[in-house]
């Protein structure tokens, strides 16, 4: 696969899953905790992309995203 590809699909895919996450907070369903998972999988996806492309700022951003997600992760699963 080549770079190109790979960083669309951690694009594409990321920011469906953080609208997803987005969603899922904002619908007050009880559906937090799947909400944040998703919200930490989105993050892997964009730091991945931030790595490849050398966004060092945009992957510190994901860095403390992955640590809300985290927290809301344990915040919610008690």
């Amino acid at each position: 696969m080549s770079r190109g590809v790979f960083v669309k699909i951690c694009e594409v895919t990321g920011s469906a899953l953080a609208i997803a996450y987005a969603l899922l907070l904002a619908s007050n369903t009880g559906y937090e905790v799947l909400g944040f998972a998703i919200l930490l999988i989105s993050t892997t996806l964009f730091a991945a992309w931030a790595t490849i492309d050398r966004r060092w700022a945009f992957l510190v951003l994901q860095f403390f995203y992955a640590v809300s997600a985290i927290i809301g992760l344990v915040r919610f699963s008690v």
